[in-house]
């Protein structure tokens, strides 16, 4: 397993970390035994960075992400959960609930401290209140010694360049935005890389799209993105390959990205996807599937509020 800094933190983080949402049944029931094994299978394999929130499952992956880390040692993993989001419409940034989320959280997980605790989606509330009330109630729990550093996350990349340029934090958490089909994460990496702000990537399949099996039906990508990802898996099988090993090799080659996060509760899928990294990457191959997908490269979706969307998104 590779590890890189991330950031200004100085935590040294595998380049493949470990998203723990499908701890909390969001894709499909899960049973809580495969999914304790398939944390214990991260360790194994060397993934120290473990990332989840009380948004998943509506708590119960924190619960059975803590069910998991009872039996680890402490030094045995990094450990990253969210505020804000509660539910699909449940937002709250005020100060006092996301300092009684985090002691939630603490004892969900069994910790006594979080290594990194971040603000949920930001692109969903009021920017300025994530910076003028969220942040620094965030620093204040990092004071108190509940949270190592802070950070934030989000899928529109106005919503960070906003922050960013108005607060301090530790790390970025972007999802879907380095990938095949869309790494323009890429563009905001020197900003970043100047502010010495660790890059965490996550969803490096588009949340299902970079896969034989497709997009899930509840997928918000816009139609001719769909249908781009389903002639670029055609053309990895027509050339013997497998399009989400092409996605998830491209996306943690960038050794700017300190790590890339994927969810799985199968212990399998994990040492498929921790195999896949060290093999080489297909440059040929590469070009010709990116070559697919420059019609649509960079194509998004809407998610939060309208005012915090990327002005030059499609």
């Amino acid at each position: 397993m590779i590890y890189r800094t991330l950031g200004k933190t100085g935590l040294k983080v595998s380049a493949l970390s470990y998203g723990a949402s499908p701890l909390g049944s969001v894709f499909r029931d899960i049973d809580e035994a495969e999914g304790i094994r398939t944390v214990h299978t991260a360790i194994d394999l060397g993934i120290n960075f473990i990332d989840v929130s009380p948004y998943y499952g509506l708590t119960r992956a924190e619960t059975v992400l803590g069910r998991a880390l009872a039996t680890l040692p402490r030094d045995s993993y990094l450990l990253a959960t969210k505020v804000g989001r509660y539910d699909k419409a449940e937002f709250d940034f005020s100060a006092a609930r996301v300092k009684r989320s985090v002691d939630e959280s603490l004892q969900r997980l069994g910790v006594d401290v979080i290594d990194l605790i971040q603000v949920h989606d930001i692109e969903f509330g009021s920017l300025d209140q994530v910076v003028e009330e969220t942040l620094p109630a965030l620093r204040e729990v990092q004071r108190a010694g509940k949270a190592r550093f802070v950070g934030i996350t989000g899928y529109p990349l106005h919503s960070f360049r906003y922050v960013l340029e108005r607060a301090e934090v530790d790390t970025i958490l972007s999802y879907c935005r380095y990938s095949l089909n869309d790494p323009a994460l890429a563009g905001l990496i020197p900003d970043l890389q100047a502010k010495e702000i660790g890059i965490i990537s996550a969803s490096p399949l588009s949340m299902g799209l970079l896969t034989h099996r497709g997009a899930p039906a509840w997928h918000p990508a816009p139609a001719e993105l769909k249908a781009a990802c389903v002639r670029a898996a055609e053309y990895c099988r027509s050339r013997g390959a497998d399009l989400s090993r092409l996605a998830l090799q491209f996306s943690t080659a960038n050794e700017a990205i300190a790590t890339t996060l994927v969810g799985t509760a199968s212990p399998e899928n994990l040492q498929q996807n921790a195999a896949w990294i060290e093999e080489p990457l297909d440059e040929e191959l590469l070009a010709e599937v990116r070559q697919i997908f420059a019609s649509v490269a960079n194509l998004t979706w809407p998610t939060g509020r309208p005012e915090n969307a990327d002005v030059a998104s499609k």
